[in-house]
């Protein structure tokens, strides 16, 4: 077994700051591909109507159904570009997204574990992702590291 790992290890290769920033890249574009479909459980709606036991000569009447404004969110939600591209052409001067700018933090850079968020003090070697202990290395080198981007 101590063989087979030794071999994996092998075939894994260190890649560089561009070749990082690249798949980060990829995989982020992937999520918000992933993220910008309609929920579909969004329609549903929690009724809690108490049945009629006693017998009713009158026939009952429909009403017809009303949308809701988160409908209208739905359906004609907007993508950030164009948010942003409508912000600047409804406010073109300054304040707005594109001319805001902050100076750089006077403060280092805070680290966090890519498996479960807490702040970490480890790097993977070959793909660059933090994690904080040896139980999420193991989850990160078993299921992210370098199999889901290409």
């Amino acid at each position: 077994m101590a063989g087979v790992r030794g071999r994996e290890n092998d075939r894994r290769k260190v890649l560089d700051d561009a070749a990082r920033k690249r798949r980060a890249r990829k995989a982020v574009e992937a999520l918000e591909q992933d993220n910008f479909h309609e929920d579909p459980h969004a329609d549903l709606v929690m009724s809690k109507k108490v049945p009629k036991f006693a017998e009713s000569n009158e026939k009952p009447t429909r009403k017809k159904k009303s949308k809701s404004a988160e409908y209208y969110k739905l359906r004609f939600r907007k993508t950030f570009a164009q948010l942003v591209e409508e912000d600047a052409s409804f406010r073109p001067e300054p304040p707005n997204y594109m001319s805001a700018q902050v100076p750089p933090s006077k403060f280092p850079e805070r680290h966090f574990c890519a498996v479960c968020g807490f702040p970490s003090n480890y790097t993977c070697i070959p793909c660059g992702a933090r994690y904080c202990s040896v139980r999420c290395l193991g989850t990160h080198l078993d299921t992210r590291c370098l199999k889901w981007t290409a």
